[in-house]
């Protein structure tokens, strides 16, 4: 009867986060405490709920706190100017030259993906790019497909979605977890620049090169908008690099734990950028709803992980998985996971696959050896898909910004994702992140 209360709280959260009829937050908070007091009534388990869901928020409240403030750390980065000498740079080398300019494009889109947020790198990339697409007739269809693949890439880093809730969810380590996935975000981002290169030839054959004069490229790089203008801090980009390039060397060195480096590298980003006290509140107000929301989702999840796991629910669901599947699977299931994971987390939100389904498969693996790490990175193979499905947010500013029909794009993408979901598995078993066997 336990194994049957979990599946059905699986289910019942899975199809109320699908189904939109509630937000991640009410679901992750709300779900699991219902079931656990019906499972109490029903005399399945005897516990302290409250306690259980505690102690699930004590794992998940420190990755809560580093999303929050590697949000605003990085968005405050980008309101400061940080990056438009990189948007600027990317503009003046590529010129008229189709090729340059699709590098160009992987370049600019892995660069401000660094802040983890998708609508801001699609705002940013478009905003540069789409004009110069537009005066060079090149296809719109190739810069929405290099921005979503190249951002994909780079939003594995810890401080992204869908690496920061296995983080919350296997209770990992963030530093461990990035340092694995330096290299997989290295020669993920080589094969899409090699994908830039490829569909540059051949649009620099369909078209040629265009010249653009001095004053077309003063035109492109220089910003009007007043509000933008207000806050950018042109006369500080070289401290807010050192102090960017610190927070990422500390980051992987690890000897500081990760929530700490981004509280103390925001609060010296306030005080170096926005001196007055007016200037610092008007930043985090207008940049705390996104890293707040990021935040209290993974809060939440404690609650489901804490109920999960104090009433016995996820060694239940553990216990049954492994029966029905061969043993034979037992030694593969790193690809197991993996291969489930492009499927999953295409049809699936991240939220439903990564809360729902991961602490599943998780626990069978470790019944065949694998440790929780192994399978941490097993599940972000499948992440090479996740940006083309429809149940992704920011995927609509991206078309609307660059006016491309779905259907094509996702065509289009899927091709080179599987490419990249190659890539990530190849350097996974290279590197020993995800072994075929233990």
């Amino acid at each position: 009867m336990v194994t049957f209360m979990a599946y059905a709280l699986i289910v019942v959260f899975m199809i109320l986060i699908m189904t939109k009829k509630l937000s991640p937050f009410v679901a992750l908070a709300s779900v699991p405490l219902l079931f656990g007091i019906v499972g109490q009534l029903m005399g399945l388990w005897n516990i302290d709920l409250g306690k259980a869901a505690f102690e699930g928020l004590k794992k998940t409240g420190p990755t809560a706190i580093m999303l929050l403030f590697a949000v605003l750390f990085f968005t405050l980065m980008i309101d400061a100017g940080l990056f438009d000498p990189l948007s600027n740079a990317m503009i003046k080398y590529a010129k008229g030259d189709p090729l340059k300019v699709m590098l160009a494009t992987v370049f600019l889109s892995a660069g401000v993906s660094l802040n983890g947020d998708g609508t801001t790198t699609m705002i940013i990339v478009c905003s540069a790019f789409v004009p110069i697409y537009k005066k060079l007739h090149m296809k719109m269809l190739d810069l929405a497909v290099l921005t979503i693949l190249s951002h994909s890439v780079l939003n594995l880093l810890p401080w992204g979605g869908p690496t920061a809730r296995v983080i919350t969810v296997l209770n990992l380590n963030e530093s461990e977890v990035l340092r694995g996935l330096v290299p997989i975000i290295i020669f993920g981002t080589i094969y899409m620049i090699g994908v830039a290169y490829i569909m540059g030839r051949s649009e620099r054959k369909r078209l040629g090169v265009t010249h653009f004069t001095d004053e077309q490229i003063q035109e492109m790089t220089t910003i009007s908008d007043p509000e933008l203008l207000a806050i950018r801090q042109p006369k500080k980009l070289f401290i807010n690099f050192v102090l960017t390039a610190a927070v990422i060397v500390l980051l992987i060195w690890g000897i500081v734990p990760s929530a700490i480096i981004f509280i103390v590298a925001t609060a010296l980003g306030l005080m170096i950028n926005y001196p007055k006290l007016s200037d610092q509140r008007a930043r985090i107000e207008a940049n705390l709803p996104d890293g707040g929301q990021v935040a209290m989702v993974v809060i939440a999840a404690g609650i489901f992980m804490g109920i999960l796991a104090g009433t016995g629910m996820d060694k239940a669901i553990a216990t049954s998985l492994s029966s029905v599947i061969p043993a034979s699977w037992g030694s593969y299931w790193g690809l197991v996971v993996a291969f489930l994971s492009a499927p999953g987390t295409f049809f699936l939100s991240n939220d439903a696959f990564y809360y729902g389904v991961l602490p599943v498969l998780a626990e069978a693996g470790v019944n065949y050896g694998f440790t929780p790490l192994q399978l941490g990175f097993a599940s972000l193979i499948g992440q090479a898909f996740h940006l083309l499905s429809p149940l992704v947010p920011f995927i609509y500013v991206l078309l609307r910004l660059t006016d491309v029909d779905m259907g094509q794009w996702q065509k289009k993408s899927a091709l080179w994702a599987i490419g990249l979901f190659i890539v990530y598995l190849v350097v996974a078993i290279l590197f020993g992140l995800m072994p075929f066997k233990v």
